[in-house]
């Protein structure tokens, strides 16, 4: 008998609960802060075990981690380290979906040293975007290729029948760091050019991205692209570009938002008692309540614009009173964006992932589109929580079984890991389909 520990409950955990608790060798044992949580996950299976767990207290957390044989965190990436000390100091594998960062990357030695895998970058942006960029790379370098170009474009959205708000988008967990992206500046590699966007003018820099077999959607940077040039071993390459997908006119709204300053963290104590439209006119440095054509004209657009509408719509304009509780700008948006953007009962998420590879061979060029879109499931699991959590949960096993055999930090952009972690979900409908074009 294996025994894995999973450490959260959140939205993303309940696939990966249910696909190792169908495992006959394994007990799973949930741990969360809100023990109901985990019961519920865990239902009636015998081999589930459901923990209170306060991850602020490092001995019992020491303790669950001691006596499983591999972790999962699902935890906030700030806690991942902590685990993956505590899994080298027990010598017991464990299993994140979260990019590595410096305080995990530097475990590496003592990993290998205690022979367990600390594993990464195994949920779905990261994880099935490298498993499937990686898989394709090295059948063009196998088949004597040249990749010159590289994109990659992800994003979670309603599916169009689902997509019944003006905004295009919907959240099924906080906002907050969906709106956050207005922050990050962005650099990608473009014809040999390196494009640095300051995080203000994150949202100005998109354009349409058609993706095939669905339709167009519009595309703007994720963060730095560059850095993957190294990590996915492509040195040749003269573009080199990884996006976010949202549905058209989200990122000139996005944009407004910025301008507006409505991403400012700063504690105010000043916000009790304010409607939204007396917020918004303050933002404007107005006298009173704002209108929606005081905001047309701050932003210099016309009444009938697309951001003016969104946020007319979103109740910027309106005379409710801002979100109790809300000590931020940015909390008012984040609470106010959660309450008008949910998804109704039975209405499905998607995922879309497109690659576009451009390649040399001897006498002809090809560009090859590599394209994933994925739907959630009414009433069930979001196509978001499969997504993430099915690649943790097949490499978990894997590690277990003995199939994967590597040790220190790692994350899944070898064919050890990528290749049976692709056919497993493949068999379960997740799977890309492929266009090539000569150019």
């Amino acid at each position: 008998m294996h025994t894995v520990l999973v450490l959260g409950a959140g939205l993303v955990a309940g696939p990966l609960v249910r696909y190792l608790l169908n495992v006959r060798e394994f007990h799973v044992t949930v741990a969360t802060r809100t023990v109901d949580k985990a019961e519920k996950l865990i239902g009636g299976a015998k081999n589930g075990t459901a923990v209170a767990l306060d991850v602020e207290d490092e001995t019992a957390l020491e303790a669950l981690v001691a006596k499983h044989d591999l972790s999962i965190s699902l935890l906030p990436y700030a806690h991942h380290p902590l685990v993956a000390r505590l899994c080298v100091k027990h010598k017991r594998h464990m299993v994140t979906t979260s990019y590595v960062k410096d305080a995990m990357r530097v475990q590496d030695g003592a990993a290998r040293a205690a022979g367990v895998i600390l594993l990464n970058e195994i949920g779905v942006d990261p994880g099935i975007d490298h498993m499937s960029a990686m898989q394709m790379i090295h059948r063009i370098r196998d088949d004597g290729g040249r990749l010159v170009g590289f994109t990659s474009n992800t994003g979670g959205l309603p599916a169009p029948d689902a997509n019944t708000n003006p905004m295009g988008y919907k959240f099924s967990w906080a906002p907050r760091g969906v709106v956050m992206a207005g922050k990050n500046p962005a650099r990608y590699l473009k014809d040999g050019t390196m494009i640095d966007i300051p995080g203000p003018e994150l949202f100005a820099n998109h354009w349409a991205c058609p993706i095939v077999g669905f339709g167009e959607l519009e595309v703007y940077p994720n963060r730095d692209s560059v850095p993957y040039i190294e990590s996915y071993g492509i040195p040749t390459v003269r573009s080199m570009f990884r996006g976010t997908l949202r549905y058209p006119g989200w990122c000139n709204t996005l944009k407004a938002v910025v301008d507006l300053g409505i991403l400012d963290e700063a504690e105010r104590k000043d916000l009790g008692g304010l409607t939204f439209a007396q917020w918004t006119g303050r933002l404007l440095e107005l006298k009173g309540a704002a209108t929606a054509n005081d905001l047309a004209r701050h932003l210099g657009l016309a009444p009938d614009a697309k951001p003016v509408t969104d946020l007319v719509w979103l109740g910027l304009t309106s005379t409710e009173p801002l979100p109790k509780g809300a000590t931020t700008y940015l909390d008012v948006l984040a609470q106010r964006m959660l309450a008008k953007m949910q998804y109704a009962p039975g209405e499905r998420d998607m995922l879309v992932m497109q690659h576009e590879f451009l390649v040399e061979y001897p006498g002809r060029r090809e560009k090859v589109f590599s394209t994933m879109v994925d739907y959630g499931i009414p009433h069930g699991d979001t196509s978001m929580s499969r997504l993430v959590g099915l690649p943790a949960a097949i490499a978990s096993r894997m590690i277990l079984q003995g199939e994967i055999r590597l040790t220190g930090v790692q994350v899944p952009m070898v064919r050890e890991i990528y290749d049976p972690v692709l056919a497993e979900l493949a068999t379960m409908g997740v799977r890309f389909t492929e266009k090539t074009t000569s150019v």
